[in-house]
């Protein structure tokens, strides 16, 4: 399962960072690392971290945005430093691990780490469908990106060797879950049909959209009711 597995690191100020991650996934079995508008990149600091890992650097796919880097994955795992309680399950990193490759069983699987200082901003958290916090010791909470990325990969690759225990998904016959890009699709088809029956009104669109993304998210959608729900929004313009 973990060919299936994605680490996505998103505008990272640090090249050594980067190659630091990299080592950290080849030491667990990792393989596939994006990079959204990483700071400086190709960079000789980023191979001569990496070591033995060099070549996981070579095919890192360079991404414009995080939407683009997650948009064929069926399930968005966001990394949060702090503990969130509103919109999200947010698990700790074994119960992660589990649910992961649970979903990878059924297609890409992207786990995303933030910037070395800010993290995630809400707009890329709203492209998450759940989110992992690692615990730390409350006198010291600041964790360098690749040791997090570190954590995270070693607890995959304990799950994949049998030490969690995860339940597959239920199996969809011959639909399958939405991938992350078609929900986004989704979510834009809402946003104009929504404007075109002036909904919003004196409410924040902003504010609204992010909430409508993330229960779709949540919801986690199968093609074929992303497919009735663009037919129901369709037939409200054919009568507009």
């Amino acid at each position: 399962m973990l060919e299936n597995i994605r680490i996505v690191m998103v505008n990272t100020s640090h090249p050594g960072n980067i190659g630091a991650a990299a080592r950290a996934m080849k030491n667990m079995s990792l393989a596939e690392l994006y990079l959204v508008d990483p700071v400086e990149f190709p960079s000789t600091e980023a191979a001569l971290r990496a070591t033995h890992a060099v070549d996981i650097v070579d095919k890192a796919v360079v991404s414009g945005s995080l939407a683009e880097a997650v948009a064929d994955c069926s399930l968005v795992i966001g990394t949060s430093a702090r503990e969130r309680t509103m919109s999200w399950v947010v698990e700790k990193p074994r119960e992660m691990a589990a649910t992961a490759l649970a979903h990878a069983s059924q297609g890409k699987v992207a786990i995303v780490f933030g910037r070395e200082r800010t993290g995630l901003t809400n707009e890329e958290l709203s492209l998450c469908q759940r989110l992992v916090h690692i615990p730390t010791n409350p006198e010291c909470t600041s964790l360098n990106v690749a040791a997090a990325v570190q954590v995270i990969a070693y607890e995959l690759f304990n799950a994949d060797l049998g030490e969690s225990n995860y339940i597959v998904p239920e199996q969809l016959g011959d639909d399958q879950v939405a991938k992350a890009g078609q929900i986004q699709t989704l979510h834009q088809h809402f946003e104009q049909v929504m404007t075109e029956v002036a909904f919003f009104g004196s409410n924040n669109p902003e504010n609204v959209m992010r909430r409508l993304q993330l229960f779709l998210n949540r919801a986690q959608p199968t093609r074929r009711e992303l497919n009735i729900l663009h037919g129901i929004l369709t037939a409200m313009q054919k009568k507009l």
